[in-house]
């Protein structure tokens, strides 16, 4: 043995003598503290696995890497407890959403209203009466809980709800077309988010799609000339997520009901986000009502719960009775249904659309919508205000004026005018910022634009600016 291979020997043998023994390992404060929020098991096997890491790393060793391993206790504990804490964190947290996009899918689409909250925290705490008839004692049907609230809403004969509006369209084509075909317009095969295509949806229900015009002109002789005997239904997608302007045309409403009841052919409306109150009113783009598609005379229409309407994820199928009752019966349906914290979620926001004047101060996707420039400036300008002197030498913190979107394929191509704070660091760039922002807990998803992180406080609420002030604060005090 030569005497590189002694030292070597002997800086390991050194580094080895040094590890702490497990017992005294669990028994420093760092990991020691992680008993009281993570199970036992996790903690004890994680420890073991790191300490033997970091056993065979010093046996694996050259003589140079011994120089640089550190065989400090306390500081293993330490990386062992934030190891913990990172991958055993949940994974499902509260976010801050300062992006603009008030209905945005990655975080959650809209957030519940406080009684839509209250509804759910009631439900989760015990049992509850999802599917129980009161006053007999016998099993109920779940979807009494919000079916009037709707059909009152909308005008509608009958409704049901299932788990989102992919499920809605995708039982409603295999109820009524399955093995059939179902005329659509080639203008309105979209593909929604995560790449499913209406056509992908026509396919797995086993309904034959048949299309008819082209991208931009579809004419009600198109509609008229596809009919056959084994046409099941007339489908009309609200093109929700994008817009074909300029020599464009499509049908009305109007037409595809009259051309409907002359064959004696159902015809659905899938409007995709669904809006219960008249956008203009409130000065901001139109967006489709559902009761103008009841009115107009629409056998069935369909449109997402967690978007404009503001309440959970689901699915929401309105219109003639008879086919709806044809959906409820629908084995899939079953497949497809709802748990009690969605009925309990859309009942309650359900509710606040019964009292129209008090829905901006209760709503939350229309009191963001609303928030006026005015205010905006406001927040933008005191949070500039609190950081602007301590940050003074380390970032420049502009306000400046931008656009924010309604998102999640509502009000396409729509711009809302908003307020953001734009940060330039002096020291890290905008992309290191903004990972430091989503590290954060909670994780705060903000967007970068010409070399700038943006803050846009239309959708930064109120109560959440402190909590960015003191992240971005520690952030550049620790950086």
């Amino acid at each position: 043995m030569n005497d590189l291979e002694i030292q070597l020997k002997k800086s390991r043998k050194s580094l080895l003598d040094q590890l702490i023994g497990m017992p005294k390992l669990l028994n420093l404060p760092p990991i020691k503290a992680l008993k009281n929020d993570f199970p036992r098991v996790i903690v004890h096997d994680i420890t073991r696995r790191e300490l033997q890491n970091l056993r065979d790393k010093i046996k694996n060793s050259t003589l140079e890497e011994t120089k640089q391993i550190n065989p400090d206790p306390v500081k293993l504990a330490h990386e062992i407890a934030n190891f913990i804490q990172m991958e055993y964190k949940p994974s499902v947290a509260p976010a801050i959403n300062a992006t603009g996009i008030i209905l945005h899918t990655a975080l959650g689409r809209a957030p519940l209203c406080e009684a839509a909250q209250r509804a759910v925290s009631d439900v989760i705490r015990n049992y509850c009466t999802i599917a129980v008839d009161k006053k007999t004692g016998r099993r109920g049907d779940r979807y009494a809980h919000v079916e009037k609230l709707l059909c009152h809403l909308t005008g509608a004969e009958a409704a049901c709800v299932v788990n989102n509006n992919s499920g809605a369209t995708m039982l409603i084509l295999n109820t009524l077309g399955e093995g059939k075909e179902v005329i659509i317009s080639r203008g309105q095969l979209v593909e929604i988010g995560g790449s499913f295509r209406i056509p992908d949806v026509m396919r797995r229900s086993n309904a034959i799609m048949v299309e008819v015009g082209t991208t931009n002109k579809t004419h009600l002789w198109d509609y008229k000339e596809a009919i056959t005997e084994n046409t099941s239904l007339i489908m009309r997608v609200h093109t929700s997520n994008y817009q074909i302007i300029g020599f464009s045309e499509e049908v009305s409403l109007k037409d595809l009901v009259e051309l409907g009841n002359e064959y004696n052919l159902p015809v659905v409306d899938d409007i995709g986000s669904g809006c219960l109150i008249d956008f203009k009113k409130d000065g901001l783009p139109e967006e489709p009502m559902v009761q103008d598609s009841i009115k107009a005379g629409i056998d069935v229409v369909t449109f997402s719960g967690d978007k404009i309407l503001s309440g959970p994820q689901c699915g929401i199928i309105l219109g003639k009775k008879k086919y709806i009752d044809l959906m409820k019966k629908n084995p899939l349906a079953r497949a497809l249904r709802c748990d009690k914290y969605t009925y309990a979620a859309l009942e309650a926001t359900l509710k606040l659309y019964l009292d129209e004047e008090s829905l901006a101060e209760q709503h939350p996707v229309l009191l963001m919508l609303t928030l006026p420039i005015r205010s905006l400036a406001n927040r933008a300008n005191t949070f500039k205000r609190h950081l602007q002197d301590p940050l003074q030498k380390k970032c420049d913190i502009t306000v400046i004026n931008g656009y924010s979107q309604l998102g999640s394929g509502s009000l396409p191509a729509k711009n809302i005018a908003t307020k953001l704070a734009a940060l330039k660091s002096k020291k890290i760039s905008a992309e290191v910022l903004g990972n430091k922002l989503r590290e954060n807990t909670p994780s705060i998803f903000t967007r970068i634009e010409n070399n700038a992180l943006l803050l846009d406080f239309r959708t930064l609420r109120k109560d959440e600016i402190r909590t960015v002030e003191q992240a971005i604060l520690s952030i550049f005090k620790n950086g």
